[in-house]
């Protein structure tokens, strides 16, 4: 019995150096990948591949890249084209690569009392908004929809500021969630919104399909002249991965109730 036990003991012990010794990947993403549920179908098969585990930090975008800035991670999938520009321009980040793209949209309660409907741009959507003070929810993270948030708001010539205006430095999830039980507006990836729009929220799109609402999201692997510390190597596996056939497969067929949450270049 002693020779038994010690012989489970071993085997434990053996199992757990195997899964201490397995690869990680550090990386840091925006809500939106977290959210929409497509990490959970679109990581397992890499790390199958490369015998790894993906340690996914879900912040904001801009959150996301400062990570990447301090070498705390190996790679970044991000979506706010200037601020990646920036992290790459600034040597954080090499190898850009496109990975798939969505759309932003105005969502609101069904009734709309802003009357946004009838906006012909997404800036005379937001002035609306602000003109009635029907309360908006800001992400308010620097976030990669922030940034287009801010570029609405100077577009509509207007400082959003008031009782009425909410910022709530919160992912998009939550965000939705507060919108929802506040009756509020707020501006959301597609993704998101549609992963959540079964069950999860009653808001509307009031406003959508504007050329400047488009939502690419890229990944980059974090320079390892300036980090020696970082997995280069591992980082460019999931780059080529996920840009490749079996990852861009994959983010096209993910659906939520039959709703497409991103679209790949074709």
């Amino acid at each position: 019995m002693k020779l038994r036990t010690i012989a489970i003991v071993l085997l434990a012990l053996l199992a757990c150096s195997t899964a201490l010794a397995q690869d990680r990947l550090r990386m840091s993403t925006t809500t939106s990948t977290e959210n929409s549920g497509l990490l959970k179908v679109l990581l397992p098969p890499f790390e199958k591949q490369c015998s790894c585990h993906v340690d996914v930090i879900s912040v904001g975008t801009g959150k996301a890249l400062k990570l990447g800035e301090t070498g705390d991670v190996d790679v970044v999938l991000v979506h706010a084209r200037k601020l990646e520009d920036k992290f790459v321009a600034d040597g954080y980040g090499v190898n850009r690569r496109d990975v798939m793209y969505n759309d932003f949209v105005i969502i609101g309660p069904a009734s709309d009392p802003a009357h946004v409907k009838g906006a012909k741009t997404s800036a005379e959507a937001f002035k609306r908004i602000a003109d009635s003070k029907s309360t908006f929810i800001s992400r308010g993270d620097e976030s990669g929809t922030h940034q287009k948030e801010k570029e609405i708001w100077a577009e509509a010539g207007l400082t959003p500021q008031g009782n009425w205006y909410r910022s709530a430095g919160q992912g998009m999830g939550e965000v939705i969630s507060m919108a929802t039980e506040q009756r509020a507006y707020t501006l959301s990836d597609r993704g998101t919104y549609n992963a959540f729009r079964h069950g999860k929220t009653d808001l509307a799109v009031v406003f959508e399909g504007e050329r400047g609402l488009f939502n690419p999201y890229s990944v980059i692997a974090v320079n390892p002249k300036k980090f020696p510390h970082v997995k280069y190597d591992l980082a460019m596996k999931f780059v080529d991965f996920i840009t490749g056939p079996e990852g861009q497969r994959i983010i096209a067929n993910y659906k939520v109730e039959g709703d497409p949450i991103f679209f790949v270049n074709k």
